[in-house]
């Protein structure tokens, strides 16, 4: 039975020898847009603090955080691109109806969140640019 029509393919995939290799990419891939998430929760947090602690005055502490969403939105919108290869990395090695379905799934959230996200770093953008 062919994988893509919901047969197995053992624990060789569909590329045999390559396959653990492979997987070991593909969990690499995962670990490094992990580390984009948390250096852009970093990065905003550093923009947090600064305008709540060190900012006194309101129009000054709401352009630091404004600035922080836009940064911290970019850095969550890179890892997600990212999620997305190594999701596309193990649909290729393990080809089944479901994990075809579990990656659209995942792209289509993706998308999504990406795409509000988008909307909201260029609403930013313009007001920081309006003021």
């Amino acid at each position: 039975m062919d994988a893509i029509e919901g047969g197995t393919t053992g624990t060789e995939g569909t590329l045999g020898p390559l396959t653990p290799w492979l997987e070991g990419l593909a969990t690499l891939v995962e670990v490094f847009a992990l580390i984009i998430l948390i250096s852009g929760l970093v990065r905003f947090s550093i923009y947090y603090i600064g305008a709540e602690v060190r900012i006194r005055e309101q129009d000054q502490s709401a352009a630091r955080m404004d600035a922080g969403r836009v940064v911290l939105s970019r850095y969550i919108l890179s890892a997600l691109e990212v999620f997305i290869v190594s999701d596309i990395i193990r649909t290729v090695l393990f080809p089944t109806l479901e994990s075809l379905a579990i990656l659209g799934a995942l792209v289509a959230i993706r998308s999504t969140i990406s795409f509000f996200l988008d909307r909201e770093m260029r609403e930013i953008e313009h007001e920081r640019i309006r003021s």
